[in-house]
């Protein structure tokens, strides 16, 4: 389960908070997605569930964070990356390896993952990607969109408890987008795994989320399922949702 209570951060550069009193539960097992205008703190959310607020943003944090039984402002990042795995906005800036297979294996040989099973993780991840074929390229060789669903793959052959990701179809196209997110419900389902996912494409996380957060100014404005908040995004942001979830490229 993820439990915030109260949780409000300002950037130490800012004088506006990203995050004001944010209460939020998600349910262990959950495919939650979460969506809101630029700016709305859906980026600041994801740092603090994973850990990087506090422990790599200057700032001003209060309220609470607990991830399974880890409170995130005590616990270290050691221990939170074995209980949380992320994709950042900015994949290309996680990517370490000069081969695909290398790059999904990294990870699995850092937590020392036996090489049978880290075989298998790795057939797996590629093939739910449907990247399978990538498996000898050179990073440098692929798409921006290749490099994404290459990063998203590295994420899944970890099987971390949360997986959670930001903006991971951000380089691609609707279909393509569907089809990583499906990956990730059927991972979420198969394993028991939380899976979050903050992403643009309200429309596409209606299909698959099993609870949508939205978010307005750094507060929630409406969560639940998606069928109950649906209608709202549009109008608590002046834009069409369904619309906007058919844009990206």
């Amino acid at each position: 389960m993820i439990y915030l209570k109260d949780l409000s951060f300002t950037y130490a550069a800012c004088d506006a908070p990203a995050l004001c009193g944010v209460d939020l539960i998600i349910p262990e097992g959950c495919f939650a997605g979460i969506t809101g205008a630029v700016g709305s703190g859906k980026t600041t959310l994801a740092r603090a569930v994973c850990g990087i607020i506090p422990h790599g943003c200057a700032g001003t944090l209060s309220g609470s964070v607990v991830v399974g039984s880890l409170d995130t402002a005590k616990a270290s990042l050691t221990e939170l990356s074995r209980l949380v795995g992320s994709v950042a906005q900015d994949f290309d800036a996680q990517i370490i390896c000069p081969i695909v297979e290398d790059e999904v294996r990294f990870g699995l040989e850092g937590f020392g993952i036996p090489e049978e099973e880290a075989s298998r993780r790795i057939d797996g991840a590629l093939d739910a990607l449907g990247i399978s074929e990538l498996r000898d390229r050179s990073i440098g060789s692929l798409s921006s969109g290749q490099r994404q669903k290459v990063a998203v793959a590295s994420l899944m052959a970890l099987q971390p408890p949360v997986l959670l990701l930001d903006e991971p179809t951000s380089q691609l196209d609707l279909a393509s987008a569907r089809s990583i997110l499906s990956a990730l419900k059927q991972d979420a389902v198969e394993r028991g795994a939380t899976v979050v996912v903050v992403e643009q494409k309200v429309e596409l996380l209606a299909e698959l989320a099993d609870k949508l957060i939205v978010m307005d100014g750094g507060r929630i404005r409406c969560e639940g399922k998606p069928g109950e908040v649906r209608e709202q995004a549009g109008e608590l942001f002046g834009v069409d949702a369904p619309q906007s979830a058919q844009d990206g490229t």
